[in-house]
């Protein structure tokens, strides 16, 4: 191993079976029939969460090209950010950092990434949706209880970064639905909310066109009459760099005409869309089974569905950015209802995570760099 670091690793790592044919109703994977062609070809692994079952999972592709899905149990994961060789997440209640434990070129039990849970800042439960990484390796997340930007703190829950200029003060009332964040240059650049509210819960009332797309910097709204908006990214497919969003309860995914305030629609996604992913031409969008409760009850999606003769889906859209086709898909049935979010770990093939509750952490020790005497 490389003099950075030394890993004695674990002798022996399981990965439970997350689909057998005894057990299908707990969680069956399907596949396009190219999805795993398209993982060898771009040399991509991919994440997701599913804060439902509280599920962090990692998809790669084995030996034999066949599809290799390793998961993690984590209460209520949400939100996930990569950066470099650590990949982040949020949890019920802490906000966790794992750290690549594989030195480039390295293999552990047909692996190429091992990531470990290295680093825990423990928020309470502000209902974390977006996470995003500094280029000082700061993590930066939406505090949706709050109506708030933050940092972690190691003194307390959060430090305050950034508030929509209409949330007249920090209180944990959860007002506008704060949830996605986008970056540019490496500065937070802009945010979405549910509706432009000031008083407890009051984005609920407005989930079919209160949505917006707040500008940080000068506090301005770039775009309205969205339904529940999620996850803008900030992307250049080739033509210059855009904000791509998902306008969840229209079921629109597309990109926003900043000048006119529109989003111009690329495909439609059937079922609720939350987590995106941008590589190259390529869009990975996460779908969940909308619940039947007043939250997702009435949204236009629903409409939108019927009109389309589909059914809602849970699991993943591979779409091509230029002509707006879904080119692969993964589908989620059984247990797994509801994503949150997704990330791309670009050059990796087989990825795997270490969790808290089994015995296999207890074993993997890492060995940094000489310290000094103060």
């Amino acid at each position: 191993m490389g003099a950075r670091r030394r890993r004695q690793l674990a002798a022996e790592i399981a990965t439970a079976p997350v689909s057998s044919a005894a057990a299908p109703k707990l969680l069956e994977i399907k596949v396009s029939r190219h999805f795993t062609a398209w993982l060898a070809e771009t040399g991509l692994s991919l994440a997701f969460t599913t804060y439902q079952t509280g599920k962090l999972f990692l998809l790669g592709l084995q030996p034999d090209g066949r599809l290799a899905v390793f998961e993690r149990t984590f209460n209520r994961a949400m939100g996930l950010a990569v950066q470099d060789r650590q990949l982040y997440l949020s949890t019920l209640y802490q906000l966790w950092r794992f750290d690549d434990a594989l030195e480039p070129g390295q293999h552990h039990l047909g692996h190429d990434r091992l990531f470990v849970p290295q680093l825990a800042w423990t928020t309470g439960d502000l209902d974390i949706h977006d996470v995003a990484v500094l280029p000082d390796g700061t993590p930066v997340f939406v505090n949706t209880l709050f109506s708030c930007l933050a940092v972690p703190d190691i003194a307390t829950s959060f430090r305050p970064l950034w508030r929509p200029p209409f949330i007249s003060r920090l209180a944990a009332e959860d007002r506008c639905h704060l949830n996605g964040l986008a970056l540019q240059g490496g500065r937070p650049a802009l945010v979405t909310a549910v509706a432009r509210s000031d008083t407890a819960d009051g984005w609920r009332e407005q989930r079919v066109a209160g949505g917006l797309v707040i500008e940080v910097a000068t506090g301005e709204t770039v775009a309205s009459g969205l339904s529940m908006p999620h996850s803008p990214r900030l992307h250049d497919a080739g033509d210059g760099e855009a904000l791509y969003l998902l306008d969840s309860g229209t079921g629109r995914f597309g990109r926003l005409d900043r000048t006119a305030g529109r989003l111009e629609p690329i495909a439609f996604c059937p079922g609720y869309a939350r987590g995106l992913a941008l590589y190259g031409r390529f869009a990975v969008i996460g779908l969940s089974r909308p619940r039947d409760n007043q939250t997702f009850a009435g949204l236009p999606l629903d409409r939108a569905l019927e009109r389309q003769g589909a059914v809602p889906r849970s699991g993943l859209l591979v779409v091509d950015l230029v002509s707006g086709d879904v080119v692969h898909w993964l589908r989620l049935e059984g247990i797994v209802e509801e994503l949150y979010d997704t990330a791309i770990l670009a050059a990796t093939t087989r990825p795997m995570a270490l969790g808290l509750k089994t015995d296999e952490i207890r074993r993997t020790i890492s060995i940094g760099e000489p310290a000094k005497l103060p």
